[in-house]
């Protein structure tokens, strides 16, 4: 089953959001670092930043944005996808 919903490219067979439907959004998936800090992946786009805060990474998310896109092609909203992975034992 593949659908569009609020603008993403949804498919929970292969883990849910699959990329961006709407230009005018962007969306960073955001994991904790196993060195420390956060890491964020921009979806549909060859993005990566990280940042040893939450503060900080909002504002390398945001500059990395501007860096790579240009003018009109720049999205007016940027979304933090948090992801996290949790191991539970038999």
């Amino acid at each position: 089953m593949r659908f569009r919903h609020s603008g993403l490219n949804y498919n929970p067979r292969f883990g849910g959001i699959l990329g961006i439907m709407n230009a005018t959004e962007i969306i960073f998936a955001v994991e904790e670092s196993p060195e420390g800090g956060y890491e964020a992946r921009a979806l549909g786009h060859s993005i990566y930043t990280q940042a040893d805060t939450l503060q900080d990474l909002r504002e390398m998310v945001r500059d990395a944005v501007n860096c790579h896109f240009d003018g009109e092609d720049k999205p007016s909203v940027i979304r933090l996808h948090w992801v996290k992975d949790e191991v539970i034992p038999v």
